[in-house]
């Protein structure tokens, strides 16, 4: 989890979404009206949910307050359902939605945000059933190995053909296994780029057969170049693509 607040003032600023091999919850908290986000064509204010999203996703706010949370669709399956789109969080989660939105704006505090958000978090989890354990497993696998894994390998592994693998895999989470492979891939390419590596180096290290490989890449989940990529304001939230300006929870 990770908490923002606009000094007022300051003008309305706009931010692309780099693709994150997570789903994002993002809670908007702000007293003065909803920001506005933009995705696939259409507007929204408000609350929303990325799953797995592949880049794209617009927000511009004006003295904004919010709240972004980070889940791993293998321990979140109820969220899963919108993976590769968004949605509002009224959709996904009803009128919890505005409750959790209410009570977190009466409580100023981030640590007391970070304590309500964890209560929630853990009862709407733990009443919906969990993933196969061959899904999560395969999902660790393949951020632990840097989406450098072959489809082949992993269903060995958890002894399930290619084709079981990648049918349970995308009903449950919502997108294939390669998918995730190339997402998790690119993200680990982001923040290489985004700490100062070199495009040849970002490419080498993150598993890219060359650079122009690694620059197609780029281009289809963030639409920027290796060079944009690395100064995306977004990737401002992770403390390892900037140290110091993100306090992690």
């Amino acid at each position: 989890m990770a908490g923002f607040r606009q000094r007022p003032g300051t003008p309305v600023t706009e931010i692309t979404m780099v693709a994150y091999p997570l789903i994002t919850v993002f809670i908007d908290l702000s007293e003065s009206g909803p920001g506005v986000w933009t995705a696939e064509g259409r507007s929204e204010r408000g609350s929303f949910v990325a799953g797995l999203l592949p880049g794209g996703l617009r927000t511009t706010c004006h003295q904004a307050e919010c709240l972004q949370i980070r889940l791993d669709p293998a321990a979140a399956p109820e969220l899963a359902e919108v993976s590769g789109t968004s949605a509002t969080l009224a959709q996904v989660w009803g009128r919890d939605a505005d409750r959790i939105e209410e009570r977190l704006r009466a409580n100023p505090s981030w640590e007391e945000r970070f304590t309500i958000v964890a209560g929630l978090l853990g009862r709407r989890l733990s009443a919906h059933r969990p993933v196969d354990p061959e899904v999560a497993q395969v999902w660790r696998r393949i951020r632990a190995g840097h989406g450098q894994l072959r489809v082949e390998t992993l269903a060995a592994e958890v002894g399930w053909s290619r084709k079981r693998l990648w049918s349970r895999f995308r009903a449950q989470l919502g997108v294939n296994p390669k998918r995730v492979a190339r997402l998790v891939r690119f993200d680990r390419a982001a923040h290489l780029l985004a700490a100062g590596h070199t495009s040849a180096g970002a490419a080498a290290f993150g598993g890219y057969a060359d650079q122009a490989h690694m620059h197609r890449e780029v281009q289809e989940f963030a639409g920027l170049t290796p060079t944009a990529l690395a100064a995306a304001p977004w990737l401002a939230v992770d403390p390892v693509a900037w140290p110091g300006q993100a306090v992690p929870r």
